[in-house]
């Protein structure tokens, strides 16, 4: 074979193995599924027609010697190094997104932790728009833990994150930032609109095992940055817990009886 018309053949082959992969990867590529990866095979059949247009140049190659068997070899040899290549790099990818995912999940309950929430109040801060940010925290935590001991206080926080999760809407944000402690962020129409948005999730936690007391501040009229919100929903939500505590009957003492 000619090294002219190896040349040409390899161009050729190039080109439609190029085509086809482009095709391929606009109707089927998905995260993570790699199909680019084939345009490795067009960029070698691609340089070795670079290869052979050198030896119609250099006249001290002979190019009967362009195409043997060990041409091949070496040519599947290095399409299948490259597809190898390609194929740890799409996994190791697909590892490091897992990781970043894990890194941003409490473990306790899966919900976003406080390096997710601090970036999704700066993206609604960045937004401009009003939204209110809540505070809960859980209200009967110390008591699981001193009378049934931590896997019941771990049990009772697993349940008051699902709740909390499954009552906002599908644009809200949850985290929990601290032991007993979870931060909201929701839209709303007005300031009022975080009272009854807290009141409601006070509602419906109003179970023992998952009761939780409220707070909150509503972004830019109590706040118009993180700090400044957070301080007004958090003293919202103690001042309102120690409201309740003096509210609550105190228990008649047990006579005890004359021996």
């Amino acid at each position: 074979m000619s090294a002219a018309l190896s040349r040409r053949l390899l161009i050729f082959a190039a080109l439609i193995s190029a085509a086809a992969i482009f095709e391929c990867f606009l109707l089927y590529e998905r995260p993570g599924l790699g199909i680019g990866h084939f345009y490795y095979l067009s960029i070698a059949l691609a340089a070795m027609a670079g290869g052979v247009a050198g030896v119609l140049i250099n006249q001290d190659v002979p190019s009967n010697e362009l195409l043997t068997t060990g041409t091949f070899t070496r040519g599947v040899t290095y399409v299948t190094i490259g597809a190898l290549i390609g194929w740890f790099a799409s996994h190791n990818r697909a590892l490091v997104a897992e990781l970043r995912v894990l890194a941003d999940r409490d473990v306790l309950t899966g919900l976003p932790n406080t390096r997710a929430f601090e970036r999704a109040i700066t993206r609604r801060l960045s937004a401009g728009r009003m939204f209110a940010l809540l505070v809960a925290d859980m209200d009967v935590l110390k008591d699981f833990n001193r009378d049934e001991g931590f896997t019941a206080g771990n049990d009772a926080l697993r349940r008051l994150a699902d709740r909390l999760a499954t009552s906002l809407g599908p644009d809200d944000d949850i985290a929990r930032i601290g032991n007993s402690e979870f931060a909201i962020l929701a839209t709303v129409q007005s300031p009022d609109g975080a009272a009854q948005l807290a009141a409601r999730l006070e509602r419906i936690l109003a179970d023992d095992r998952t009761k939780a007391t409220l707070g909150w501040a509503a972004f830019p009229k109590e706040g118009d940055n993180a700090l400044a919100l957070y301080r007004a929903a958090s003293e919202r939500l103690y001042a309102r817990k120690v409201m309740r505590s003096y509210l609550r009957p105190v228990p008649e003492p047990v006579e005890q009886q004359a021996v």
